[in-house]
């Protein structure tokens, strides 16, 4: 298991055996994935597949053009494709300014046909035309507000132009209608929650996580006796959960916030009460009742991820997750380590 980030900016692991290397999720841009890649000794043209737990986009920003780069599958269950493909598909805008240009030119469309003496029907329909535009711009007008594919900052328009080189190489030989479609993929394929699959020689086990996106999972991966598992971005720790991460060898385990730092922080109180919520994120405290209750004690290492920047500090995470293993841990077993959002970890193989 390979660590290239974990947080709220971004996640990508790399799950790879003798003969088969997945990537789990895409975070980040494309040149930042490969970048990271590369100071991590791994070799993105051996990867076979990515691997998608949901939507939201810190788990999926440069999943297009990384796909089309490496020309490989991605795995999504069907409804985080579908989600995926309406959050790309171009939406109808319109500024407040064409709107009323718009209006103006229905205004002096419908004076003209009253002065021809146009059928009523016709009228009806140019007033009917009307009210869509005016609804479209309304909609429109809030979406701008909270779609941050159009309400961006300057750092995120440069993160752009530098994913646009990256994605120019990605489609240099593809057909021009091809091009043109943001969530094109080479291929997809898809899976279901509780249905294990292979790629390869990894035998993968999904598993439904509570979170508030469309169809979201984690995964355990097993290959030549080894298991890993990552289980992240989960409100809390249903028995489904609980389950699946029994005889695990590596566990990348969600520990996003500490209570008292996520409630005296920057969030607004909406945000608060979602990362609260049981489709929210684990806190410190949830990942340490599950290691001191439910936790086997199995693994080799436990690798606490999606650590907030803004509500957690990683020697909060790391202390919690200590003392509830208690004496379990050793230099051989239950070792815990804390993934970071900026630079990627060393490579963990048994």
């Amino acid at each position: 298991m390979t660590v290239l980030a974990s947080g709220s900016k971004g996640n990508s692991t790399v799950i790879s055996s003798g003969r088969t290397r997945v990537l789990v999720d895409a975070g980040l841009s494309c040149r930042e994935l490969l970048r990271r890649m590369a100071i991590a000794g791994e070799d993105p043209a051996q990867l076979n597949a990515i691997l998608i737990t949901h939507e939201h986009h810190d788990h999926i920003d440069g999943l297009a053009v990384l796909a089309r780069r490496l020309r490989i599958p991605v795995f999504f269950t069907e409804p985080t494709h579908r989600a995926w493909v309406r959050m790309l598909t171009p939406k109808t805008t319109m500024t407040y300014a064409k709107w009323l240009d718009h209006l103006q030119k229905e205004k002096a469309a419908r004076a003209q046909a009253t002065t021809a003496a146009i059928p009523v029907q016709e009228l009806d329909a140019a007033a009917t035309g009307a009210a869509q535009f005016e609804a479209i711009a309304s909609i429109s007008a809030e979406a701008a507000t909270l779609d941050p594919l159009v309400n961006h900052s300057s750092a995120d328009v440069e993160v752009e132009e530098n994913e646009d080189v990256c994605d120019e190489e990605a489609t240099a030989a593809l057909p021009s209608s091809v091009k043109a479609d943001p969530t094109y993929l080479p291929a997809v394929e898809y899976f279901r929650a509780g249905t294990p699959f292979s790629i390869g020689d990894i035998d993968i086990s999904p598993f439904t996580t509570p979170h508030d996106a469309a169809d979201p999972c984690g995964f355990v991966f097993e290959s030549e006796g080894i298991r890993m598992a990552i289980a992240t971005d989960l409100g809390y720790m249903p028995p489904n959960v609980k389950a699946a991460l029994k005889r695990i060898d590596v566990l990348l385990l969600e520990s996003n916030h500490d209570l008292e730092m996520l409630r005296d922080g920057p969030y607004p109180w909406s945000v608060k009460q979602r990362v609260l919520s049981r489709v929210g994120h684990l806190s410190n405290d949830a990942t340490a009742e599950f290691l001191a209750r439910d936790y086997d004690g199995g693994s080799a290492y436990i690798i606490l991820g999606h650590i907030s920047a803004s509500n957690n500090n990683p020697a909060l995470a790391l202390l919690a997750a200590e003392q509830a293993i208690g004496g379990r841990m050793t230099l051989l077993g239950n070792r815990v380590l804390t993934a970071d959002q900026a630079v990627p970890m060393e490579p963990i193989s048994l």
